[in-house]
């Protein structure tokens, strides 16, 4: 068994138990359907996080590692787009559910979309790729703000356990976080990127099936009225039931039953071209943010004084958590990639998945989240708790913090490869700058915003979210690799001491359209002009290959024969070398480790070393960039604290 299925068991045993103990602990404060909704949730999250978790290493990858070979712009790009996407569609499914479907119905197609778009992405090809995300986007819009609106119907207004419901509820979301990496990325690290997309499908039949247990069971009822009160001894309501005037009313013509079906195939056509389209969002989001900032602004002059001067300040500390997130969204796209190839991942041993470092952000969110809670309390106790702008100022600094770290460990950087430690520190004060924007932004919304514009203001807040994932993907950008240019520089040229090699790149000029570095290195007319400028009569460099056991034993173990043929190619490694045992027609088996020592010891193993050190410097030179940069804004809100708090009128 892989060393990392060991830590994916131990992770899975740990979370049982604890869960099994906060269960044990809650179940007689709370009703049962909070503890069906908690898992469900928790499925659905690990659904969610194993694919954000492993889509940009997959669309990365290479033909030969499973993936799509696109280049670092275009993962960039579609995981954008992707994921303001994801931020978008509530809007539309919690319309459908109040006004067409209800709660139950929207979460349930939801689930069914979500688990279609997993399996759509299993079955591995570019055609059903972006069929997929669509799917996963859609589903989303209807799951999402429908499974948490669910939670507070059942409890009355006041109810003392209605905070404790919502912690529990948000454990689940990062139990689902936590474990997703470990499961789904070790699957698609080890197994194959499909199998991690086939993984989260799984998860998500799961918790769907978990929820209609929960409505079979009648657990989805209450004793709470419409307006949060409590009904008479012995009454109760179902929760999320289709609204009674949808059986009787329609929408051009279609009746309001049908109408969330047919919008969902019109809502998938559509996310489909925008995802493959991606530059389209930029400008949707644009138009979306300005238009909704302007109206808020003219709506806020209706107000009086204060109610003005408090919807200034969401708007600005909007602005200030976009920032936050479009920094710290980076963890899926430029700091996976940079996990990937800049980070020396080895410890006692054993190599780290990339994917894992994916739970190092939930994890310290449930060791951190509950002491956070606490000192807010006690500061709030002792009339020292600060106001909001310095709370957002705090978080922008660890942010900044986070990134400046990550270019401490340059220093002890061998190979272009930055110690994991290094990486688990950004982690680590990213999260706690999360716990102090997060949460306080949230609560912050429903004390300002005036009483029946609160939804409105709460969902324009979630609008950050979406407009961070697109602004990420600009950022990302700018780590991403221009091969040609840095074969030509400086620094490629004095790291690579190969002269007949580094000659004939001629500055870069050698690289082939669509087949990068890597491939031009092997490709025959590099090969034979490597051969000519030796003058030798007997060829010295040779395009070698060599067969991992262990993806050749897999592959033969496939029943389907192009299913089979198809995981064969994928088993060969192709490279430059100059020695003639690997340039025979029928390539040697070999070990996965000895593969691994024979391509790093080989010539193209020698012009990715010195890859590397390029790409590290210009990632950690962004890193930097935006560490000062969130500094900065961080040290801006401290300057602005005394004007926005006034602003505020005696609101923390």
């Amino acid at each position: 068994m892989h060393p990392a299925y060991n830590l994916m068991i131990w992770a899975w045993l740990g979370v049982a138990i604890w869960v099994a103990i906060v269960i044990a602990l809650n179940r007689k404060t709370h009703p049962k359907a909070l503890f069906a909704l908690f898992m469900v949730e928790l499925w659905e999250r690990f659904s969610y996080y194993g694919m954000r978790a492993i889509l940009v290493l997959y669309m990365t990858s290479t033909l030969i590692k499973g993936g799509f070979g696109f280049d670092d712009a275009r993962a960039f790009g579609t995981y954008a787009a992707y994921g303001a996407l994801v931020y978008l569609t509530p809007i539309l499914g919690g319309y459908f559910a109040d006004k067409m479907m209800g709660f139950r119905k929207a979460i349930i197609w939801g689930s069914i979309l979500m688990a279609l778009g997993q399996f759509t992405l299993f079955l591995d090809n570019q055609l059903t790729f972006y069929i997929g995300l669509a799917l996963l986007v859609v589903g989303n819009g209807f799951f999402k703000p429908n499974i948490s609106s669910m939670i507070g119907k059942f409890y009355r207004n006041g109810d003392p356990r209605r905070d404790g419901a919502f912690t529990i509820f948000y454990m689940g979301i990062n139990i689902g976080a936590f474990l997703t990496p470990l499961t789904c990325g070790a699957i698609g690290e080890i197994e194959g990127w499909r199998y991690g997309f086939l993984a989260a499908g799984i998860g998500m039949v799961l918790g769907l099936l978990i929820y209609i247990l929960a409505q079979s069971q009648g657990w989805l009822t209450t004793d709470v009225d419409e307006t949060g009160e409590p009904m008479a001894a012995g009454a109760s309501r179902p929760i999320g039931i289709v609204p009674a005037e949808a059986a009787t009313t329609s929408t051009f013509g279609i009746p309001n039953t049908l109408m969330p079906y047919l919008a969902s195939a019109l809502m998938v056509a559509l996310s489909w071209i925008l995802i493959k389209n991606d530059t389209i969002v930029d400008y949707l989001l644009a138009i979306i943010a300005s238009g909704i900032i302007i109206y808020i602004l003219v709506l806020s002059n209706k107000y009086d004084k204060v109610a003005r001067q408090r919807i200034w300040v969401i708007l600005l500390l909007l602005l200030f958590t976009t920032v936050f997130w479009t920094f710290f969204e980076l963890a899926g796209s430029a700091l996976n990639l940079f996990t990937d190839r800049n980070v020396n991942r080895s410890l006692f041993g054993l190599e780290i998945p990339t994917t894992f470092f994916q739970s190092v952000n939930p994890l310290f969110i449930m060791i951190f989240a509950p002491i956070f809670s606490f000192l807010w309390i006690s500061l709030s106790n002792a009339g020292k708790e600060p106001s909001a702008p310095y709370k957002f100022g705090i978080g922008l600094l660890l942010l900044g913090a986070g990134f400046l770290v990550l270019n401490v460990g340059k220093a002890t950087a061998v190979a272009g490869l930055v110690p994991a430690i290094f990486l688990v520190l950004l982690y680590l004060l990213h999260t706690l700058g999360e716990l102090t924007i997060s949460p306080v932004g949230l609560s912050l919304v429903t004390k300002l915003a005036p009483g029946h514009i609160v939804a409105f203001l709460m969902g324009t807040w979630f609008l950050s979210s979406s407009i961070a994932h697109q602004a990420g993907k600009h950022i990302a950008k700018l780590t991403t690799i221009d091969e040609t240019k840095i074969v030509a520089g400086a620094n490629f040229q004095g790291c690579y001491n190969e002269p007949t090699i580094k000659k004939a790149m001629d500055g870069g000029t050698f690289i082939v359209d669509g087949k990068g570095l890597e491939g031009s290195l092997i490709d025959s007319g590099f090969v034979a002009k490597l051969n000519t400028m030796t003058g030798d009569s007997v060829p010295r460099y040779f395009a070698g290959k060599i067969q991992v056991q262990e993806l050749k034993q897999k592959a033969e173990a496939m029943a389907i024969e192009s299913v089979r043929n198809d995981e064969l190619s994928k088993s060969y490694i192709n490279f430059l070398t100059n020695d003639s045992r690997f340039a025979a027609n029928e390539a040697p088996v070999v070990p996965k480790a000895e593969a691994a020592k024979i391509y790093e010891t080989s010539l193209t193993g020698g012009v990715v070393n010195c890859l590397k050190n390029d790409s590290l410097l210009l990632s950690l030179g962004v890193f930097r960039l935006l560490g000062f940069v969130a500094i900065g804004c961080g040290l801006l809100l401290f300057l602005l604290g005394p004007v926005v708090s006034r602003w505020m009128h005696g609101i923390k």
